[in-house]
């Protein structure tokens, strides 16, 4: 089986978790799998299933940037790969966004599975680039959407329907763990996981209401973890020390850290289809409070497995972290209903419903395998860039 992922191996991100955290489950189930990505970091530890498709362009989207790799070299790669797998069925991931999925599905004939992550009402670039898309799109047998929000983005823009099948997480993975040393601590903590130079990651808003706590909890803390540089301007000179960068983790560093704080926040701002931090928090056991955007209320049952405040909002976040962690009984109950939740979104569960979609392509028309596709796309097809202030 080929597995194609449009973005960086080598910079986190949720397609990127999902992708390899898929291959993963699937060979525990005994397939073959190869996944095909672009690798901007030639010495970042790979995969021995994993094939790199050549350094990604850096593209500046929505305060973020979407790393991804397009153009005639790439897509003889991606014919060559194709050739040489002998796959029985390509798995694609975000086939709207212009790098290797997109030129998979030109490239490829044969049975051809898609899941789309992306959740934008206002999504340009899939409007912009429909009829470019159309080719492509046509070839895919099944269609996965990973929320309800990514299943309307896609029907809206691009047309058609997919099958709901959520974001998976391990959860025996992050179930239990020793906290990084020397957290909690006595005073309270608070903990972030995400991109912290990406403004709709909120950590600004995360900022602005650790302030407001800290002014009146002398030992408070914020852990922060994750990749880039933070502006820590609007905290304070005589705070600047209780917010505690530690960077980029490894993957089982990752894991203490959801084990290192007495509430984590997730202040996401928008953009997101699913919230796979939630259900890494939520699988170790982590009381949470996120902001209300409607991936994240539909991941914690509407505030029955984490708490909600009004998404941008640094005062209400404030409140609501302030009566967890004054409150050991309440953070213990939110920390059983998340555990409770997350099973749902469990590998074991997930793997097993897109395996069905798999099943219901290779037996329901006949297919063969994977081969090159012996048409080719029309060279003046117009892909890219994306329009500005969206994210893929």
């Amino acid at each position: 089986m080929g597995i194609v992922c449009p973005y960086s191996w080598d910079v986190p991100g949720g397609v990127q978790q999902h992708v390899g955290d898929l291959a993963e489950t699937l060979m525990a189930m005994g397939h073959h799998v190869s996944v095909l990505a672009p690798v901007g970091d030639p010495d970042h530890p790979t995969p021995p299933h994993l094939v790199s498709a050549g350094r990604p362009v850096p593209v500046p989207y929505n305060g973020s940037v979407a790393r991804v790799r397009f153009g005639p070299r790439t897509s003889a790669r991606v014919r060559r790969w194709i050739a040489e797998g002998g796959f029985d069925l390509l798995h694609v991931h975000e086939p709207a966004a212009p790098s290797v999925s997109l030129l998979a599905c030109w490239a490829a004939d044969g049975p051809i599975v898609a899941t789309f992550h992306t959740s934008n009402p206002r999504s340009r670039a899939m409007s912009a680039t429909s009829t470019a898309l159309r080719s492509a799109l046509e070839k895919i047998n099944a269609r996965v959407a990973v929320s309800e929000a990514a299943r309307r983005t896609l029907v809206e823009h691009v047309g058609g329907d997919a099958v709901l099948i959520p974001n998976g997480v391990s959860v025996r993975r992050f179930a239990h763990a020793d906290p990084l040393p020397g957290w909690p601590g006595e005073g309270g903590s608070l903990g972030f996981l995400g991109r912290l130079d990406e403004p709709r990651k909120g950590l600004a808003v995360l900022l602005a209401a650790f302030v407001r706590l800290a002014r009146h909890r002398p030992g408070l803390r914020l852990l922060v973890a994750g990749p880039g540089d933070p502006d820590l301007s609007g905290v304070p000179d005589d705070l600047r020390d209780r917010v505690v960068l530690v960077g980029r983790l490894d993957d089982v560093d990752k894991v203490r850290a959801y084990h290192s704080t007495d509430v984590f926040c997730a202040p996401n701002l928008g953009g997101e289809s699913f919230g796979i931090v939630l259900t890494e928090a939520m699988a170790a056991g982590a009381a949470i409070v996120a902001s209300d955007i409607p991936a994240f209320d539909a991941v914690l049952d509407g505030g029955a497995a984490g708490e909600l405040f009004g998404v941008g909002d640094p005062d209400h976040l404030a409140a609501r972290a302030a009566v967890l962690l004054d409150d050991p009984d309440r953070r213990t109950a939110l920390s059983e209903a998340a555990r409770t939740a997350v099973r749902a979104y469990d590998w074991g569960t997930v793997a097993a419903d897109i395996a069905h979609v798999y099943e219901t392509v290779l037996t329901g028309d006949g297919h063969g395998p994977v081969r090159p596709s012996r048409i080719r796309p029309e060279s003046g097809t117009p892909i890219g860039p994306f329009p500005r202030g969206e994210r893929p």
